[in-house]
């Protein structure tokens, strides 16, 4: 068997290497001609770090991540919400990552270079369009070049080229309204290093967490991003090429200003980033169904969901490992099926979920009975409706901390 993999992102290339692992051989074909260690600032959760460390990846990740130990929820004053150990700190086997995108994208390139040969990482392989019958499937690119395989796996991200394929009749992206501005600078170490924060209420967001250590001691990359509602889901979402365009001061300010988080200075932070960038809060409806022959999705061509709940990522991890292993063990029709038996109303959920806040809903809650702050948390919420929020977030999306 050779399966065909749409796109080299940390869906396509975790495919790639569990797919080796388990000696099935595959090819991974990217957009981009040149692969650059793009985006900001992302989390991988405990349940896929552990993933990544069954294929050898902890100590590389280490070298380049910061190992999560809090979450802090905050309102825009500042004062506290809700707090909770992370990673190994609340009990689990392994950390979970605050991590340059481009960091987990580099180091999951270079393990699949040297594990698989540079051979099979194709680069500059625009997918236009696939065929397949009974023997296989043949994948087309723009550039007039085909492949051949047994499967052709999308992971080619939100606008899939894979997805599009398969359903036509899909409602397209969906926007929410809230635009989100997201950058990372160096900056002086905050609570330990290691802490990540969620502050605001119903109107803006702000999430702070570092990424990795800095040129000097005590600093840190530090990765911020500002959320606000600019609009509503009446409204189309922004044109495709508006998607990750630099971000301007003079829009962002305003929102920043909304923030007084005692021990950093926000607006500063701010200023201070060289260049930043602005994307909507965009997803997609879930799909009845991922699979039609010898094709299926996989990650954001799949799923795409809401920032919210460290989620995305992770969740392409937890796809490609599930993959790997039933096309290991079973038929390839047998496997493919129970491959979305086992993802589609998981990842569903969490989409879903995601929607209505997931755990950011415990600032959402507080901020809506309290708009100027509180005396008394506990006359605002009870400490068991925080954690029911929290803690049911965690299970529903498989990375509660063992008991």
């Amino acid at each position: 068997m050779e399966v065909l993999i749409a796109g080299g992102g940390i869906g396509g290339l975790t495919l790639a290497l569990s797919l080796h692992e388990r000696g099935i051989a595959c090819r991974v074909f990217e957009a981009a001609e040149r692969v650059r260690p793009l985006g900001v600032g992302i989390n991988t959760l405990p349940h896929a770090i552990r993933e990544l460390a069954a294929l050898g990846l902890l100590p590389a990740l280490d070298a380049v991540a910061v190992r999560t130990r809090e979450l802090r929820y905050l309102n825009r004053f500042g004062q506290e919400i809700w707090v909770e150990k992370r990673g190994t700190w609340a009990g689990h086997e392994v950390p979970q990552f605050s991590i340059h995108r481009g960091h987990l994208h580099e180091v999951l390139w270079q393990a699949a270079r040297e594990r698989l040969g540079p051979e099979a990482l194709v680069t500059g392989a625009r997918l236009a369009g696939f065929e397949q019958d009974g023997s296989g499937v043949t994948a087309r690119f723009a550039d007039g070049r085909s492949a051949h395989g047994e499967v052709l796996v999308g992971a080619d991200g939100i606008h899939s080229v894979v997805r599009a394929t398969l359903h036509p009749d899909d409602g397209g992206i969906r926007w929410n309204g809230i635009q989100m501005w997201r950058g990372a600078v160096e900056w002086p170490e905050y609570e330990g290093g290691d802490t990540m924060i969620v502050a605001g209420d119903m109107r803006e967001k702000l999430v702070l967490y570092p990424i990795a250590r800095g040129s000097r001691p005590g600093m840190m990359l530090t990765n911020w991003v500002v959320c606000a509602q600019i609009g509503d889901a009446t409204r189309p979402p922004p044109r495709r090429e508006d998607w990750s365009r630099l971000g301007r001061l003079e829009e962002v300010l305003p929102h920043v200003a909304r923030f007084r988080i005692p021990f950093l200075d926000v607006e500063s932070l701010v200023r201070a980033t060289p260049e930043f960038w602005e994307y909507p809060m965009c997803d997609r409806d879930p799909l009845p169904w991922w699979t039609k022959g010898r094709v299926t999705l996989l990650g954001d061509a799949a799923h795409p969901m809401y920032p919210v709940g460290s989620n995305g990522a992770s969740q392409a991890v937890l796809d490609a490992r599930c993959l790997a292993a039933l096309l290991a063990e079973r038929p390839l029709a047998e496997a493919l099926a129970a491959y979305e038996a086992e993802r589609l109303p998981r990842t569903a959920e969490i989409v879903r979920s995601n929607r209505r806040g997931g755990p950011e809903r415990v600032v959402d809650v507080v901020s809506e009975r309290a708009p100027e702050g509180f005396a008394r948390l506990e006359d605002v919420i009870a400490r068991e409706e925080l954690a029911a929020i929290a803690g049911g977030y965690a299970a529903m999306a498989g990375f509660a901390a063992p008991r």
